[in-house]
Formats: structure tokens, sequence, C-alpha cells
């Protein structure tokens, strides 16, 4: 005798060894022995063999009409036996018993199930909806199939065209967009983002760059909704100074310039300027909620999306030519020993004479021509020459300061690699499109205009940070605790050291147009200024306000990620250099050895950092040549090749100068969320660029 039975959602069948009322010894085909209970026994048979049954119970149950069966089962519970008597005959043998068992128990959506092989069918309105969202999954899972074979044949639909940079990047692995993309992937052995290439769903490698950056971070665009910008106050008094400010050309967001007073006196007062939009946007408002969003303007080649509305920037920018709303600290040094003598901080109205753009002047204001006055430079504006005596103070002071930081930091600090500007021209829109011409020019980090500007802002940063820990205002600081390998920047808030820039507190105060943590610590620095020793009880935020804490996780992550795209952004503009330039070989510098991984070099002339073969086993900073591979400008990656070496392995005087900060640098790569396999430094801290 034979038995067929249920064991955990599985049907076997097997010789009856023994048999007792509550259960039985059940033989398989295998040679395993196995304890059935009685009730879990279905069928009891002798003919055919187990193995040759359930093959033909299977072929049977394919057969069965599962419309017909419902409406010849009875309405109450019943057992499989009985439906197939009704169904197949009255004297149904063995298989056919077994193949309507099996039958309703891969239909549950007709036969609910009640028991060891016993059933009930399903009511009528409950039937007609699970039929509906079956016959709705055949044909969502057709539409994924005919999808796929347009993605094999190269051709992309326009669903998944509309859905491109979801399904690389947030996909919800539900939909049948992304399913497609999955099957087409796994079934052409191709990763999603070169299968989605080749079908012609991205159009322009630049605009998927930005396009990809538009729906992670403004997926509702990067317009701002019409608004009044709120008039600066009218009370504000205007100080007895006339500034100038120390920009790029094409900076709009003019947060700070200087003035000095005092110059021959013995007792020199530097005025350090910030724009105050905080005067008039208050915590909580429109403008306010807008800046919170955004945290920062974004920065890239030939483009940005400012933080706040063009209008309010407008207003509040320290333009030339007009009084502006400012909050300025005023510094007093002794003239001959640099030693400070006093510190007030003022809300007033600064009268800016002139924007002095830097990319204009570095060529004429050098070290020499900053301290030599003897010396003269043809087609010198009247406008510098006026401030050259002032500039000749500022530089001397920077320096001392940068000396004092160093010796706080116990190390000089090294600016080894320039600064790039990127130029483009052409294109024919407002924003670029990818087709303008590039032009990458190097900057001397550390230049004397840019040591007067970072020095002047670490001193205002640091000095108002004190000021807000001094009244017990809370502020957001950055902090480094020490210089060691790995311990990073972090922002908080608590008035700590700051062991990179070599100051007792740092709090970023100096960019209230362009960062968000700026305008917010402006309206404690206002607060402290106009409420003095209660300060705390009037200032916008308190001490342990969640508040704080949800602004300064935000703006970590948005800020890194901004300054990611833009480090992303500039690596393709120096990609599309190379092709504009036909440049094959760059001259380059070892910053990895490639030991223990890729061999990484640093170009001499441009802001890229690639992997080379052939380079493995040559140390740190050995100069080499590079012969170049072709650039991804998609994913943005380029390999390279070992040409030549270009310095003397024997003499280490000619390798370069490689920084702890060089030896870490990452390469840009692209991170797609799609997943086949599833199945479904001081520098850093100056003022914004």
């Amino acid at each position: 005798m034979h038995a067929l039975f249920e064991d955990a959602g599985k049907f076997h069948a097997g010789r009856i060894l023994s048999e007792t009322d509550s259960s039985a010894q059940v033989e398989l085909s295998s040679g395993k022995r196995v304890k059935v209970k009685g009730a879990a026994l279905l069928l009891k048979f002798e003919q055919p063999a187990p193995d040759e049954l359930l093959a033909q119970a299977q072929q049977l149950a394919t057969t069965v009409e599962l419309p017909l069966a419902w409406e010849f089962a009875p309405d109450g519970e019943f057992g499989f036996a009985e439906l197939a008597h009704e169904y197949f005959s009255d004297k149904a043998p063995a298989p056919e018993l077994a193949g309507m068992l099996l039958a309703l128990f891969e239909a549950p959506h007709y036969f609910r199930r009640a028991g060891k092989g016993r059933f009930k069918k399903a009511p009528p309105e409950i039937l007609q909806q699970a039929l509906a969202a079956i016959e709705k999954k055949k044909q969502v899972q057709a539409q994924i199939d005919a999808w796929a074979g347009e993605l094999a044949a190269q051709a992309c639909p326009a669903p998944i065209r509309e859905q491109l940079y979801k399904i690389l990047f947030k996909p919800d692995k539900n939909a049948p967009e992304y399913k497609a993309v999955v099957e087409a992937s796994r079934s052409a052995h191709k990763a999603p983002l070169a299968l989605l290439q080749e079908a012609g769903a991205i159009a322009s490698a630049y605009d998927f760059h930005w396009q990809r950056f538009l729906f992670e971070w403004f997926p509702k665009g990067t317009c701002f909704a019409p608004m009044a910008a709120p008039e600066p106050p009218q009370d504000l008094p205007l100080a007895p100074v006339t500034a100038y400010s120390i920009d790029d050309s094409e900076t709009t967001e003019i947060d700070d310039a200087l003035s000095v007073q005092g110059l021959g006196s013995g007792r020199v007062t530097v005025g350090i300027h910030i724009a105050a939009p905080g005067l008039a946007i208050q915590p909580g408002d429109a403008l306010d909620a807008i800046a919170r969003q955004r945290l920062s303007t974004v920065y890239l080649p030939g483009h940005k999306i400012t933080m706040l509305p063009p209008e309010v920037v407008q207003l509040y920018t320290l333009d030339a030519e007009r009084a502006n709303p400012a909050v300025s600290l005023y510094v007093t040094w002794d003239e001959a020993t640099l030693e400070v003598l006093a510190k007030e901080t003022r809300l007033e109205r600064v009268q800016v004479a002139i924007n002095f753009r830097h990319d204009q002047l570095d060529a004429i204001v050098t070290e020499d021509w900053i301290t030599q006055p003897e010396i003269s430079i043809e087609n010198t504006p009247q406008p510098l020459l006026d401030k050259r005596e002032e500039l000749t103070f500022l530089y001397k002071l920077a320096r001392h300061l940068k000396a004092g930081r160093e010796e706080v930091r116990g190390k000089p600090e090294h600016f080894n690699r320039p600064d790039y500007t990127f130029r483009l021209t052409g294109g024919g829109g407002e924003e670029p499109d990818g087709s303008e011409t590039v032009a990458i020019t190097t900057r001397k980090r550390g230049a004397p205009l840019d040591l007067i500007v970072a020095e002047a802002a670490i001193v205002a940063n640091s000095s108002w940070g004190r000021m807000l820990a001094e009244h017990g205002v809370p502020g957001i600081y950055r902090s480094q605790a020490s210089l060691a390998p790995g311990v990073k920047v972090r922002m908080g808030l608590k008035a700590l050291p700051h062991a990179g820039i070599g100051v007792p507190c740092y709090a970023w105060a100096t960019s209230p147009l362009r960062r968000y943590v700026d305008l917010l610590n402006q309206w404690q620095i206002i607060a402290c200024v106009r409420h003095g020793t209660t300060a705390a009880l009037a200032a916008p935020f308190k001490p342990k306000d969640a508040n704080l804490f949800a602004i300064i996780s935000s703006f970590d992550a948005t800020y890194g990620a901004y300054n990611a795209y833009q480090s992303s952004m500039e690596r393709w503009w120096t990609l599309r250099y190379l092709r504009q330039q036909g440049i094959t070989e760059l001259d380059c510098a070892v910053i990895r050895d490639g030991m223990n991984g890729d061999c990484l070099v640093r170009a001499d002339a441009l802001p890229l950092v690639l992997p080379v073969l052939g380079a493995q086993g040559l140390p740190r900073g050995a100069r080499v040549r590079v012969h170049l591979g072709t650039a991804d400008e998609i994913t943005l990656e380029i390999n390279g090749t070992l040409a030549g070496r270009l310095d003397d392995p024997l003499d280490a005087s000619d390798d370069a100068v490689i920084d702890d900060e060089d030896a870490e640098a990452p390469q840009a790569t692209l991170s797609i969320a799609v997943d086949v396999n599833e199945g479904a430094d001081a520098a850093a801290e100056a003022p914004a660029p």
C-alpha cells in the first residue's frame, strides 16, 4: 500500500511500512523513512508507483479548468476527492484524485484551504478581484518583457526614459520600469548604465550629471517663487569708513569687505565688514524656509544655484558705490608690534568704494609689488594705487597672523597645489549645456590678496565664535581635535579648538549670503550686539535647541553633497578639456604607490587624479609621464599607462612634494543604485569661493 501526504506545504508519496490509528511509517523512493501523522495521510493507493503517481498528478493538475471546477464545487467545505469525483468521474483513479488535490492547492484565488486536503471555494466578489489582479500582473509582466526587449534592441521606451534618474539612483524596486532594466541588464550581461547608454536614454553626458543632481537635491527645480526682498533697517548708522571687497570676477554674492583707519598713527583699526541679510531675514519666515531648505549656494563651472533669491542677494551684497547694511568687526592693532589693542562689533551701513577682482589683479599685486613701494607696474588701476599702502599693511598683518596660527598648529601650512579656475565660452543659453569651450587656468594658493582675505575671515570667525561663547549664546562651530591623520573637522555647538587653523574656536559667520550656518550665526551675533549680557535670552536659538542639531545634520549632508557635485563637474570639464585640446599625455606625480591597490597619480597642471598601469612600486612623489586612455564622461573614469619617468630615481630632490591630502585623494566615480544581482585645512575653512 502507498500513501500521498503533505509535509510543510509540499506533497510526497511513498510506501507504507507500518500504520497505527494515529500515524504511519512511510518509505520514500530515496530510501528515507518518515513518520507521518494520520491527519496528513491524504490518499492511499495501490497503483501506480509513488513517483509515477506524483508525475501523473502534476500533469493532470494543469488540465483542470479552474472556473469549471469552481462551479462544480459545493458551497460549503469539501474534500479534494469529493470534487474530483464530480469533475472527473465517480470512479476517478488515484492519479486524478491527486491531480485535483494539486490543482486546488495551487489555486488559492479560487479555493481557500480549510485543512489537510480540505477546501472552500472563494466568494464570487473576492474571486473577481483576485482574477483582475492576476490579469493585471500578467499585463504588467508582459509590459516588462516588452520594455526589456526594446532595451536589448538598443531602443529606450519613453516610460523608462522619463524614470531614468529614479531607476538609477533612487529606484522603486517594485516598479515595472525598474524591473525591465534589471531583466534586460541580466539577459544582455551588461551594466544598467551601459545598457541605457546604448539604448539612447542618455542624450548628453553633461545633462545626465546635471539632471541627476537636480533629481536628488532640487526635484522641484532651482527657481524661486516670487517674493519681495525685505528692506534693510532704516535706522542703521553710517560707518565713518570707506571699504572695498576682494573677490573673483564672477562673484555676485559679495559677503565681505575691508577698511583700514589710522595708518601712521601707531594704532591701526581694520574693519571686517560682513553683509547682513540677518538684519532683515528672520528665523521662521519665508526666506528663512528657503535658505534652510537649500542650506548653501551650489557652485559649478559656469553656473551656480544661489541659496537666496537674486533680488535678496542684490539688496544685501556689498556692491560698490552704495552704503550697505553690515555686521562689522573692528580690530585695533598696535602698528609696530601688531598686538591686538581692542575689538568691537557694530551693526551699521558701510560705504563700499570698489569691488576689487583678484583674477584681474593677481598679476599686479605680487608680494614684491605689495611690499616694495618703489616697484611700479604699467596700467595699474588708480583705485588699486590708492589702496596700496593699506594693502601693504594688511599683507604684513596677514603674514603675522598666519605665523601665529602656524605656531599654535605646530607646523606650517603648505599650499603645494594651485587653485584651478574654469571659464566657459560659447553655448547658447543662460546655463551651460556641455557644448561650451572650457579654459582651465591656475592661481597660486596663498597669493597676497588671498592671504589678506583669508586671514581677515579667520579673525572674524574666531572672534565672533569667542563672543558667542562669552555671552552664553549658542552658535555652530567647526572644530578639529588634532592634526593627527584621520582626525576630521566636525561641526558642533561647543567652542572647541580648531587644530587645523590654529585658533581656540571657529564659527563660520562671514558668508551669510551663501551658507545657512553663517546666516544662523549672524542672527546670534546680532543678538549679542543688541542685547549684551542678556543676549542668551533674546537670541533666536537657545542652548540645547533641537533645531540646532537638526540644522547641523542637514547642513553637513547637504554641503558635502554640493561639494561632491562641484568636484564631479570640475572633473567632467577637465575630461572635456583633454578632449577639446587633443591632450593624450600628461606629466604627473605619484600620490599613491600602488603597493596595496591602484597606483594613483595627480596631473601637474590639471585638477585630475587617475589610476595608472605600470607604475606600481614607484614611490610617492615620483614624477612620471602618463599616456591617457579613453575618458568616460558618464562615469567620469579615465585610466592611464606609464609612458616614462621624468625624475632621477636616485635623486630625491627632484621628486614632487606630496601632502597627506594628496595621498588620500579620491577618484570621482558614479554610484548607480540598480543592482542586477538583487533581482529586481585653513584654505578649506576660508570664506566660500
